[in-house]
């Protein structure tokens, strides 16, 4: 089975537990506002076979098991090619791999139930709490069937909800509220809230494409910001990553 991608790193830290390996695929509907890599949209032609991965996973292996890290995939959206995601998480796990599915939830709930199978854990990426601010930060798509696909993943996988800090946006009263109030909704076996800050360092991928960045206005996070939205959710009984 081969999967369109747009690139691969060998030693990621920040993409799930340990060292890994993480795959980007490419090919994405949300096209967030603050995306850092818009370059991966477009699904493009370069194409990559689940064999050949497994083959570059396990040239690192040492490094992955001793951190208990493994692979991550990572998108674009992985959820629009479940075909060759399910491929190759079964292949890892057969071989022993830890499986991480990096997520936006923006897909179908059968792309979903044929990927979680052979998947350890979930980073999922919740870009607003409610659906009109969700509108407004990915081009007109409604958050309501992430929700549902988030509420699939969390009662079946571990999950870590990631939630970027954008300044008098994604931090407002009502948007806390609204993620509170989703997360509460879950049957989560497992799920901790990782609070990030955005940032500005996709800006020049959005020139070099031609492509107009909205958000150039909004400032990076403070520490402070950050601590109030962790403190919000801590209080409302969530756990949180950091």
């Amino acid at each position: 089975m081969k999967g369109y991608y747009h690139s691969r790193e060998t030693f990621g830290t920040v993409d799930g537990k340990g060292i890994r390996y993480v795959l980007f695929l490419a090919g994405c509907n949300l096209q967030c506002a603050f995306c850092h890599n818009p370059d991966t949209w477009k699904q493009g032609n370069r194409l990559i076979d689940s064999e050949e991965v497994l083959h570059e996973v396990e040239e690192y292996r040492s490094f992955y098991e001793a951190s208990g890290g493994g692979i991550t995939v990572s998108g674009g959206e992985p959820l629009l090619q479940p075909d060759f995601v399910a491929e190759l998480f079964q292949l890892c796990q057969e071989n022993k791999i830890s499986t991480t599915l990096d997520t936006s939830g923006s897909g179908a709930k059968a792309a979903i139930m044929k990927i979680l199978p052979y998947t350890d854990h979930v980073l999922f990426s919740l870009k607003a709490g409610t659906e009109s601010l969700h509108k407004k930060l990915t081009a007109g798509n409604s958050n309501k069937n992430i929700i549902e696909n988030l509420k699939i993943i969390a009662k079946r996988k571990p999950v870590t909800l990631r939630y970027v800090i954008l300044p008098g946006i994604t931090d407002s009263a009502l948007e806390i509220a609204a993620l509170i109030k989703i997360i509460h909704s879950l049957e989560a076996i497992d799920l901790a809230v990782d609070i990030l800050p955005y940032h500005k360092m996709g800006i020049s991928k959005w020139k070099e494409l031609g492509m107009k960045y909205l958000l150039a206005d909004v400032n990076t996070p403070t520490a402070h910001e950050i601590m109030a939205v962790k403190d919000k959710i801590k209080a409302s009984g969530i756990k949180l990553a950091h």
